[in-house]
Order: C-alpha cells, then sequence, then structure tokens
C-alpha cells in the first residue's frame, strides 16, 4: 500500500486560495490558530478528548509516551477548538476514518506546511488506534484517522506512529457516512481552499465533528 493512499495531503501540497466575499465567505478565524508556532503546549503524561459529531460522541484516551510529537500536536489542536465544524471526509469500512482540514480557508491554509517531524512507531495500528495521516517523511500537521480494524501490518512499516485509542464511543464511526467513497478524500485541496460551505454543498450526506474539548 502506498503511503499517498493515506496522506494528508495525498502525496503532493494543495494550494490553498482566498476566501470570497460575500454570504458565503467563512467567519473571522480565531487568531489563535492562524498562527501555528504560537500552540506549542507539552501535552499531559496522559490525556482524553471527546470528539461530538453528527452521529455521536467518541473518546480519544492519547498516552503521550507513544508518539510524544504527535501527542502534543494533537492536544494542541484540541485545546485550541482547530476541530470544529470539521467534516469527516474519507470514511472506508473496514480501513480507517479521517478528518483534519479546517472549514475556515484561512486556518486551512495557515497549518498547510505546519509539519511536525516523525515519531518512531512505538505502538501498533491495532483497531481503535489514532494516527497521523501524512504525506512523506516529516509531514504531519492536522489531519488523523481511525484504524477501524487493525492495519499494523500495512502501516506500521510506513512510519505511522499512533498516539491514542478510541476508549468509548467506537460504534459512532459505524454509522457514519460512506457512500462517496475515496471522492471526498480526492477533493482535500478543494476542502481547504473552499471551506465548509462548499464541502456541505457537494457533499451533503457526509458527517461532521460538531466539537472537540479536553476531558478529565
Amino acid at each position: 500500500m502506498k503511503r499517498a493512499v493515506i496522506s494528508a495531503v495525498l502525496g503532493a501540497a494543495f494550494v490553498v486560495g482566498t476566501a470570497g466575499c460575500g454570504s458565503n465567505a467563512p467567519p473571522p478565524a480565531p487568531t489563535a490558530l492562524l498562527h501555528p508556532s504560537a500552540l506549542h503546549k507539552t501535552a499531559p503524561a496522559t490525556f482524553k478528548a471527546e470528539f461530538t459529531t453528527t452521529q455521536g460522541s467518541f473518546v480519544v484516551a492519547v498516552t503521550r509516551s507513544w508518539a510524544p510529537l504527535g501527542a502534543d500536536r494533537f492536544y494542541n489542536l484540541v485545546y485550541d477548538h482547530f476541530y470544529d465544524d470539521q467534516p469527516l471526509f474519507r470514511v472506508l469500512p473496514g480501513f480507517v476514518v479521517q478528518w483534519g482540514i479546517s472549514g475556515n480557508s484561512a486556518i486551512a491554509k495557515a497549518w498547510q506546511n505546519a509539519n511536525i517531524k516523525d515519531d518512531p512507531v512505538g505502538h501498533h495500528n491495532v483497531k481503535g488506534t489514532i494516527t497521523f495521516a501524512t504525506g512523506g517523511p516529516n509531514t504531519r500537521t492536522t489531519q488523523v484517522f481511525v484504524n477501524l480494524v487493525s492495519n499494523a501490518a500495512q502501516l506500521d512499516s510506513l512510519g505511522f506512529a499512533p498516539f491514542g485509542t478510541i476508549t468509548s464511543g467506537f460504534s459512532v464511526f459505524a454509522h457514519l457516512y460512506s457512500g462517496y467513497g475515496e471522492g471526498p478524500s480526492n477533493d482535500q485541496g478543494l476542502i481547504a481552499q473552499k471551506g465548509a460551505n462548499w464541502v456541505r454543498t457537494n457533499y451533503p450526506k457526509l458527517d461532521w465533528v460538531k466539537t472537540a474539548r479536553i476531558v478529565h
């Protein structure tokens, strides 16, 4: 399996344009999320994040020692509400569910090249684990995926380093709309450039992350 198949950018950087004016223009981006370098908190050794979606809620339990750089990035993204109002754009039963493109084009552009270095694979990509997507070595930014089955044989050797696991609400993933296949994933550049309204118009059946919050 090629690494690009589950990449953040399908193996190539996408270009994010300037949002248009008028009623479809996105709201102003939260200031903190426009400056990725300012989000540099160190995550606790363990923490939980609750994601509320259009099909219910699930909880991610993160173990920082599995992948410290990934855990820190995920902690900051959740802490500053990056994952709010985002499409679950890649739903492949028997493989993965992936998300992590901001519905606000200004935020998506700000994070386009905010890469972090790779972590060694310290835990297998077994069923229920959550891992950052990547477009190649040292290209992790904001996209994550949940393994719906054990993908260790395919993904461990490619350097995908899980940083946590789903501890409740795993059944939510079985109810997410999957009828578009790889269509939305192939349109990642358009999702980033045109934002949430474009996604809702062109892929109206997709499910969404409503909110993501650190919980204790």
